[in-house]
């Protein structure tokens, strides 16, 4: 017998607390985060020198194609903007904290790459800042947030059906050049 959808909401809410109740009951996980970040400044790149680059990688992974505006040429995309990069203060070793080798925290207590879409159609250049990042001992942080991206798209169709559509979309930081973040 298949299961109600409040049957299901009910599992999944348990599930999620009792996740939850794992990770807020480890003491070394609570140790770890507040030392990682008692004396963090999110606002500071995490560079040892200002002259240094700090790397910044960037996947997508699309989630939806949700529209294709001919008349704006404008195409409308649910995206994972997956970015990962070195945080030299955020690294431990995993034997002084019970062998917690890495820690989700909320992705707003970290620094993070201010990356936007540079052909942006709306002027809507946020992502979802609510997702946890990833750190793990080695100092790599992870942070994939789902966006709603509307970019401007040159859409020929001239030989529909059989038309093929290439859609650039343009990515960096609104901050820093190249040679401050790649």
């Amino acid at each position: 017998m298949k299961p109600t959808a409040a049957e299901t909401l009910r599992a999944w809410l348990l599930s999620a607390l009792m996740v939850h109740g794992a990770v807020a009951g480890n003491p070394d996980a609570k140790r770890l985060y507040d030392d990682l970040l008692s004396n963090y400044n999110k606002l500071v790149r995490p560079v040892v020198n200002t002259t240094d680059v700090l790397k910044v990688c960037i996947k997508l992974k699309l989630s939806q194609l949700i529209d294709v505006n001919l008349k704006n040429q404008i195409m409308t995309t649910n995206l994972w903007v997956e970015q990962s990069w070195y945080d030299y203060k955020l690294r431990w070793e995993p034997k002084e904290y019970g062998g917690v080798h890495m820690l989700h925290v909320p992705s707003d207590h970290i620094w993070r790459p201010d990356i936007v879409l540079y052909n942006n159609a709306d002027g809507n250049f946020e992502v979802t800042l609510a997702t946890k990042a990833t750190i793990y001992s080695e100092g790599l942080v992870e942070w994939k947030p789902p966006a709603i991206y509307k970019s401007s798209c040159e859409i020929d169709v001239e030989y529909f059906p059989f038309d093929e559509q290439t859609c650039v979309l343009k990515f960096g930081s609104w901050t820093y050049d190249g040679f401050k973040k790649t």
